[in-house]
């Protein structure tokens, strides 16, 4: 996780009151987090604030009082758990055991992870970013609590100046939402016909005027399934004297069609009703009015609910919508290709059954051939894929770009035909970025093929590259990577879409549609961006853009002979998958190597504590219970030179090499040939005898 990624500058605080933990935390966290590192529970304390995302305490911390720490806790808003990681140790410094520090901690600190150290940098990093995932959704909630609070306050202003009372009630009643003239009419919040107390202040009358019993009551009839509209009463107030309100209601219903409550208008209508019993002549040209309005009133409350529905079920529909889409296209794409990659294996393999059971091997060879060019393939579309969606293991080193692309110079001239020019145009300061070197150069000759198809006619296309000092002398710069042509240009409606997977102009069986994506991904992956110009007749410039590296260059590696075949060194080999672990079960064994296999990281460490003597672990990461990297650590806690070999076909926490692999430690990535894993296999073993180790 980078700290790019955490937003609002929210800081993680430390309270270490030994220096040295003090300085040994913030550097675990540096590049990471924003941290503020204090000595005393004092200092912490006054620190915490709205924006703090993750509290960080030694043991040692905890022998002072801790009433400052337990306000600050509780003066935080009520949506706010600020998570808390102790470090703590079985016996420790201070002398205490674990539980001993836990309980010195404030009632108020809820969100509490205890660790016992020492505790390895990874599981320290680990443990933070699930907690600052728990803080960050917090703050999600908090934005959509302000949110609804805001949505709630636009409807309360409505309501509060609409010139006729409004009320929702329970089915007791009882008032829950009602606006100013509500109130004033019904003091007390509770109906008339719910409230004996109120009998003698409302009198109400049907259409003959004859009065109503307190069951008749508009609100009484709505609570009842009823709608009741145009009832007319007479007020009496001990202050203002007898009035006349109209009152409609209607009843509120729930999913399953029972009633929940009632919503209520009262309308002042007595000067209606004064004028009414002075002029009735008027007094049916005045009762079509005053139902129009009623029936006005109560369209816009039903309008409002409606329109508050609708727009949540829009939103949904819309977000339902959006998902689909990317999930049909990219599921489409990948089924089409991954059928006919399939089609290809299972195809070539039936043929060699056939072939086989008629005693004909002549000839199986290409058909051997086709299936291994067909799962080749379909390892390629699963990389490509991992590129995209960032999720593909990346081995960053030191690299000189200029270096690389002289090194690609003859394979890009063969890759584009005669009428079109290349160029190369490399920045005079030689520029370094921290970068995996494979993946960037396929980067760049994806880069330049779609930049030779849109140049059919021909034209030029140059291949530069750039170093952007930064406005502050201190930190990095940018490295830019440019691949510009005089080509036929990308339309303005689709430049949009081309990063997209699977999305192509070019005709069917000419491009996946996953060159662009796997650029886009790659180049996020490293911490970078893609920008891409064009102008339709006039050509494209796609550049990349990465961080400067401070430059190194990494030491020269000596090619060497290295022996495939085995002496009966003892290799562990530990993979959940029955297939994939009889396989290299038997490529080792038939190498000379002696292989004990676990199906998972409890067997493993029986197996481990069983042997006399193991030379190599290889295991896959994704492991049931205790994964892969897990149960390196455990075992080297009892061999730390033991070398360890991972294997992985998709791994979120081995995406980044640098910060999975350990000492003595590599990472082999799924799929992969035989003689791979038997190059990897001796070449480690080879390098544990080189240094003598026992």
């Amino acid at each position: 996780m980078s700290s790019k990624h955490h937003t609002e500058n929210r800081t993680l605080l430390i309270a270490a009151p030994f220096k040295g933990d003090a300085l040994s935390l913030e550097k675990v966290f540096a590049g990471q987090y924003t941290t503020k590192a204090m000595q005393s529970l004092a200092s912490l304390s006054q620190a915490i604030g709205e924006q703090t995302g993750l509290i960080v305490i030694t043991e040692e911390a905890l022998v002072t009082d801790v009433t400052c720490f337990g306000q600050a806790l509780d003066q935080q808003p009520a949506w706010s758990e600020i998570p808390i990681i102790l470090l703590a140790s079985s016996q420790g410094r201070s002398g205490r055991d674990t539980d001993l520090a836990r309980r010195r901690l404030p009632q108020s600190a809820g969100h509490v992870v205890v660790l016992e150290r020492p505790l390895s940098s990874a599981s320290l990093l680990s443990t933070v970013a699930a907690a600052w995932r728990s803080r960050e959704r917090q703050f999600d909630m908090r934005d959509r609590l302000a949110e609804l609070a805001a949505e709630r306050g636009r409807m309360h202003i409505l309501l509060e100046n609409v010139p006729v009372g409004i009320g929702f009630m329970d089915k007791q009643g009882r008032s829950l939402i009602s606006n100013p003239l509500y109130r004033q009419y019904l003091p007390r919040g509770v109906l008339p016909s719910k409230d004996p107390t109120q009998e003698h202040a409302w009198v109400g009358q049907d259409a003959q005027g004859n009065t109503l019993e307190p069951a008749m009551y508009p609100g009484a009839m709505a609570l009842r399934g009823e709608t009741a509209t145009g009832v007319e009463f007479r007020h009496h107030s001990d202050t203002e004297g007898d009035s006349w309100r109209r009152v409609s209601a209607v009843p509120l219903f729930d999913q399953t069609g029972g009633i929940i409550g009632a919503a209520a208008v009262i309308v002042d209508i007595n000067e209606e009703k004064h004028a009414e019993l002075s002029l009735r002549r008027f007094n049916e040209e005045l009762e079509i009015q005053v139902q129009a309005r009623t029936r006005e009133l109560k369209a816009v409350i039903e309008q409002l609910k409606k329109e508050s529905d609708e727009r949540l079920r829009a939103e949904e529909r819309l977000r339902q919508s959006f998902k689909m889409e990317a999930v049909g296209q990219l599921t489409g794409g990948i089924a089409h290709d991954f059928n006919n990659m399939l089609t290809g294996v299972i195809g070539s393999l039936d043929l060699i059954k056939m072939r086989l059971a008629k005693g004909r091997p002549e000839g199986i060879e290409r058909f051997m051939e086709a299936a291994t060019t067909s799962a080749q393939r379909a390892a390629s579309l699963t990389q490509r894929l991992l590129a995209f969606s960032r999720r593909q293991s990346l081995n960053a080193q030191p690299v000189s770009v200029n270096q690389l692309v002289l090194a690609l110079q003859d394979l890009l001239q063969g890759s584009v035909p005669e009428h079109l020019t290349l160029k190369f145009d490399l920045s005079p300061e030689d520029p370094w970025i921290s970068v995996d070197a494979n993946q960037l150069e396929n980067a760049i000759l994806n880069l330049v093929i779609n930049a030779r198809d849109a140049t059919p006619s021909g034209g030029t296309l140059t291949v530069s590259t750039r170093l952007e000092r930064s406005d502050t002398p201190d930190e990095p710069g940018n490295v830019h990577i440019q691949i510009a042509d005089t080509g036929c240009g990308i339309p303005s409606s689709v430049l949009d879409k081309v990063t997209e997977p699977f999305f192509t102009t070019k005709p069917i069986g000419q491009g996946t549609g996953l060159g662009l994506s796997m650029v886009y991904g790659f180049v996020k992956q490293s911490h970078g961006r893609l920008d891409i110009d064009s102008t339709p007749d006039l050509g494209t410039t796609v550049s990349i853009f990465l961080p400067e590296h401070a430059r190194e260059k990494p030491a020269e590696l000596l090619p060497k002979a290295v022996t495939l075949s085995g002496q009966g060194q003892s290799i562990l080999l530990v993979e959940d998958d029955d297939s994939v672990r009889l396989i290299n079960q038997e490529v080792l064994s038939e190498l000379g190597y002696a292989v004990t296999v676990a199906r998972d990281a409890e067997e493993a460490i029986r197996c481990f504590h069983s042997l006399g003597k193991v030379d190599l672990l290889l295991t896959d990461v994704g492991l049931p219970g205790m994964n892969g990297r897990q149960l390196a650590e455990v075992i080297q806690q009892k061999a730390p030179r033991l070398p360890v070999l991972f294997l992985t076909g998709y791994a979120k926490g081995a995406m980044d090499r640098a910060d999975f692999l350990g000492p003595n430690m590599q990472l082999l990535t799924k799929p992969f040939s035989l003689d791979v894993l038997a190059g990897r296999v001796a070449d480690m073993l080879g390098r544990r005898a080189e240094a003598g180790a026992p």
